[in-house]
């Protein structure tokens, strides 16, 4: 979700430590992992607007936009995942990527994913549904578009 692993990894510690320090507003009516899922969305989603934020300062200022150089995971998932679905993800909404991230990586049910982010089941997995065929849609376009898509990106299960 963050894209990065070093902030990944800070965000894990920092999660932890939140839960920790509010484990006494558990409740039991909710799965465990559910809660401890919610905080991590949360603190994500966080760290994401304040790192928008301060790109968008950037821009104003114009510094120099070039960041450190790539992460091997970076690296694997440009190649991975190619122009054509590369191409897909940027399009697609902060809470897009968050149900494909949830359902399809981290194979998390409807209700879990309804606990993470706080909505209704039923409008989940409308919007889970919503979002693959959008993904789908857009690969398709990519490819009449030009993009030497591999038989792969094809068969990306989505």
């Amino acid at each position: 979700m963050l894209r990065d692993e070093q902030d990944a990894e800070d965000a894990a510690q920092d999660i932890f430590v939140r839960a920790y320090e509010s484990i006494h507003r558990y409740k039991p009516t909710v799965g465990f992992t559910a809660w401890l899922y919610k905080i991590a969305y949360r603190h994500c989603l966080n760290l994401l607007r304040r790192s928008r934020l301060l790109q968008q300062k950037r821009l104003l200022f114009r510094q120099d936009q070039d960041e450190a150089a790539e992460s091997p995971e970076q690296i694997v998932d440009r190649y991975l995942f190619g122009p054509p679905l590369d191409a897909v993800w940027q399009r697609l909404t902060l809470t897009e990527h968050n149900l494909l991230i949830l359902s399809v990586f981290e194979e998390k049910t409807v209700t879990e994913i309804a606990d993470i982010i706080g909505r209704n089941p039923e409008s989940v997995k409308k919007r889970i549904t919503r979002t693959k065929q959008k993904v789908r849609d857009m690969l398709k376009k990519e490819e009449e578009q030009g993009w030497r898509v591999q038989q792969t990106w094809l068969r990306t299960k989505i």
